[in-house]
């Protein structure tokens, strides 16, 4: 069983990335605004249906070959190292790039709605890089089996992302988006203390034995 504090780390470095605007957030927002709640939550459904198709790959994957072959596991830790370190260098840099646009949106079905967001998601490379980045920090193998560590962290970081996008993305899209508007020195501060975790972590991970 993976440890409390391990736990509580893993569960706060989620809603760290779950705060922070990104094109998923983007996507929400504007097609709350522009539809309604239904077609962002049907938006949502599809994002989070994807997110769990890369989270299960990745886990899979991982189950097989992190610790399998030592070299495997040193090059996935530097490659995601340095792929946090490329993310919190653009969440540093980004100055609130992921504006909420309207204008080019169509209504849409709900199966549209469905489908547009989960191809957006399963064709998003990145999700699968975090995924791959972020679950062999906390991966223990004198905690129990790989595998299920890796699904159970993933299930929690998509939990609790798709619990914040529903609250604030979709029930709350209009708000947040004049609130955000009105202050752009929070998406500002956003992106450095996102940039700092995720710095953090790469640094973390950096330093991790192979266990």
């Amino acid at each position: 069983m993976i440890p409390i504090h391990e736990l509580a780390l893993f569960a706060f470095a989620s809603l760290i990335l779950a705060l922070t605007p990104g094109p998923n957030m983007a996507y929400l927002m504007s097609r709350t605004i522009c539809q309604g709640r239904r077609a962002g939550a049907v938006s949502l459904a599809g994002t989070t249906l994807g997110f769990i198709a890369h989270m299960l790959a990745a886990a899979f994957g991982l189950s097989a070959l992190l610790f399998a072959i030592p070299l495997v596991f040193e090059l996935v830790k530097y490659a995601g190292a340095a792929y946090l370190l490329w993310m919190a260098w653009g969440a540093l840099n980004s100055g609130g790039a992921y504006a909420v646009d309207t204008g080019a949106l169509t209504p849409a079905s709900d199966a549209d709605l469905f489908r547009m967001a989960l191809y957006t998601s399963l064709l998003n490379p990145k999700v699968a890089m975090f995924y791959i980045a972020l679950l062999p920090q906390f991966i223990d193998r004198a905690h129990g089996s790989v595998l299920a560590q890796s699904i159970a962290l993933g299930f929690i970081q998509i939990t609790i992302c798709a619990a914040v996008d529903f609250m604030l993305y979709v029930l709350a899209a209009g708000a947040i988006t004049r609130w955000l508007t009105a202050r752009p020195f929070w998406l500002k501060l956003q992106g450095w203390l996102m940039g700092l975790v995720l710095a953090g972590l790469a640094v973390r991970l950096a330093l991790e034995s192979r266990k």
